[in-house]
């Protein structure tokens, strides 16, 4: 196998499965591949000081074995990110988990909470396929319950000729903080688009 090939075995291990003419671990990927989902992190409100009178917060995004991190903002409890992390998607079943952490350079990142939430109503909103709708028409609202994260009711939109949805999500495990996300849906050629 040559130098930098992304297969290698390894002694002891069976060799992966025969994946049939044609297709490759990059294929069976791309064949499972629904789209990708953008998540802005647009900003953080009274987050929890974990330094002496502020913290350096960033936030970490995981769906799967997939994470993503945005920047550290220094001594900001009320930080603004308006950073966007990609997430490919190929289960509309996983929920999205943000975490968010106050860095320190000579010990342990300290907790600054997390929030969960589903894009299983993010996802239906995009079957409706909803070309020829007025910007900013709602297609469907998700009402704050016990088992998501939301401090409101948060809208699925059609704007600008994308569907997007706004959420503040309440953080858990901390005495207070929340956050500013927005979702956008990204089709690639050859997924299975909804």
């Amino acid at each position: 196998m040559a130098a930098g090939s992304p297969h290698t075995e390894s002694p002891g291990h069976s060799p992966s499965p025969v994946l049939g003419h044609g297709h490759s671990p990059t294929h069976m990927v791309m064949d499972d591949l629904l789209g990708l989902l953008r998540i802005r992190i647009k900003r953080g409100l009274n987050l929890a000081v974990r330094d002496v009178r502020s913290s350096d917060p960033y936030v970490v995004v995981r769906m799967g074995h997939q994470r993503m991190k945005t920047r550290v903002i220094r001594k900001d409890v009320n930080p603004e990110w308006n950073e966007d992390l990609t997430l490919s998607v190929t289960d509309t079943e996983q929920p999205v988990l943000v975490e968010v952490y106050d860095h320190d350079t000579f010990s342990m990142d300290d907790s600054m909470g997390d929030a969960e939430f589903d894009i299983r109503p993010f996802v239906e909103a995009l079957k409706t396929h909803p070309t020829g709708l007025p910007n900013g028409a709602r297609i469907k609202t998700i009402q704050p319950c016990r088992s998501n994260c939301l401090v409101e009711e948060s809208s699925v939109v059609w704007r600008d000729r994308k569907i997007m949805q706004d959420m503040c999500l309440r953080l858990k495990n901390v005495e207070c903080g929340e956050l500013q996300v927005q979702l956008q849906w990204i089709d690639l050629p050859g997924s299975k688009a909804f």
